[in-house]
């Protein structure tokens, strides 16, 4: 009898178009699930019967709760090789291979710009009205060339990101806790002194950090009193880094110019969260790594998974 493998949140319905399945077709029956389990109680109902998962980046966690009411389950596949939503030591108490899959980060390199011209340009408030038949051109667009963009964290994303903002003839300045003032010349940015620095300076910010203890919470109130009337928040990284009433307030208030958002608490945002609704905002629901590039990857990877642990070699194993 073929083992079952589930599909999740392949919202798209693109899971299936962007591999080649046939390696495993006479062995596995895939089972794609296109809405999104809300709760633990309907994962464990929903995957009781299924012997491999197939789960996208951070999106679904498997504490050891989730593992101990799934017995059948042997192997799981995660896009990318760090997933700090699995508990790989219950996954591994409870005889459970987790693989990963290469990613490319230049998808959320080319967001985080997308991001930043919508909003300096009023493209999507523009669009509207256009189609509307609403005012011709109602907004004055903030230029990029000469602003100053303020990166928190300079890591592969973040560099990239500085290298097209100095292609745009932006100067760039960057701080996260551990960078020095060589590793920014090296990127051809300069070392902002201070978190507070950066903020008060920047017309843009960018938060390119990895989520930990030091970084959760990162920017509350009293950061983003720093920033001016002027500026834009961008965060395509993790939403916990800022606070996020902090920012519905700074939104509503007018306190800042606009924020850019792909990333959230809770994924999918729920109908009616407060952020759905709030001024200023430009919010896209976690596209970031969602092209058609990185789902060959994740997905075409997935079967090499499924095919190694089959022959019992398994491969880019996580635990």
């Amino acid at each position: 009898m073929a083992l079952r493998c589930a599909l999740l949140d392949d919202f798209q319905h693109a899971a299936l178009d962007h591999a080649d399945w046939s390696p495993i077709a006479d062995q596995v029956e895939l089972v794609p699930f296109r809405d999104h389990f809300g709760s633990e109680e309907e994962l464990a109902t929903a995957l009781a019967d299924f012997d491999i998962v197939i789960t996208l980046r951070e999106r679904v966690a498997f504490p050891a709760s989730l593992f101990e009411r799934l017995p059948r389950l042997r192997l799981l596949v995660a896009s990318g090789m760090r997933n700090s939503v699995i508990d790989l030591a219950a996954a591994e108490r409870h005889g459970v291979t987790v693989c990963g899959t290469a990613s490319s980060s230049q998808p959320p390199v080319e967001l985080t710009f997308a991001l930043l011209l919508g909003l300096a340009r009023q493209l999507v408030p523009e669009n509207a009205a256009l189609r509307a038949g609403g005012p011709w051109q109602g907004s004055v667009g903030t230029d990029l060339h000469g602003r100053c963009l303020g990166l928190l964290g300079l890591g592969q994303i973040g560099t990239r990101v500085a290298r097209i903002a100095l292609a745009f003839g932006m100067r760039v300045v960057a701080w996260s806790p551990n960078l020095t003032a060589e590793r920014a010349a090296a990127a051809g940015v300069e070392l902002a002194g201070s978190k507070e620095e950066l903020l008060a300076a920047a017309d843009f910010v960018s938060i390119h950090l990895k989520l930990g203890e030091r970084s959760r919470g990162l920017l509350g109130a009293a950061e983003l009193a720093l920033l001016k009337p002027t500026a834009y928040l961008v965060n395509t990284s993790r939403a916990a880094i800022v606070d996020q009433d902090a920012l519905l307030a700074a939104l509503h208030e007018g306190a800042i110019a606009g924020a850019g958002l792909d990333v959230f608490d809770l994924e999918p945002l729920p109908a009616d969260h407060p952020l759905r609704s709030a001024p200023r905002l430009l919010a896209t629901p976690h596209l970031g790594y969602v092209t058609h590039d990185n789902y060959r990857t994740y997905y075409g990877q997935a079967v090499e998974d499924i095919q190694a642990f089959l022959a019992g070699a398994p491969v880019r194993r996580l635990s």
